[in-house]
């Protein structure tokens, strides 16, 4: 006569499958978003200077123009209209960061500059990347 059934005995290990395949999507999660975290979320071939250097600024607002002219606001996705709009919400003693493409005609870069300026945003600081 048999007292224990076989599908009553403790399972002795652990079953590492699962746990492995958790890991790996984990992994491969990290890496797709780290590559984003790096670059920053707008793409941007940035003019090179000798004196770049990165600042920390608390009240800021970070404008990015793109080669084909496309105009972010704190990585919002606008245009030159919405902008002037947008600006009204920020105060006087906001500093703007202006993140524009090396390509971008210098025109564009006027035209945001001005917006600021008739809102009342007159400090400034045009972000660069360092020669190598």
């Amino acid at each position: 006569m048999k007292l224990i059934d076989d599908d009553d005995r403790e399972i002795a290990e652990i079953n590492m499958t699962p746990f492995v395949d958790i890991i790996l999507v984990v992994l491969i999660i990290f890496l797709a978003t780290a590559t984003f975290i790096v670059e920053g979320k707008i793409p941007l071939n940035l003019p090179k200077s000798d004196t770049a250097e990165a600042k920390n600024i608390e009240k800021s607002l970070i404008i990015t123009i793109k080669a084909d002219g496309t105009v972010y606001i704190n990585d919002k996705k606008t245009d030159l209209q919405k902008l002037k709009e947008e600006l009204n919400t920020f105060s006087k003693d906001t500093v703007v960061i202006l993140r524009a493409d090396r390509d971008v005609p210098f025109q564009k870069v006027v035209s945001v500059i001005d917006a600021c300026r008739d809102k009342g945003l007159e400090k400034y600081t045009i972000e660069t990347v360092r020669f190598e």
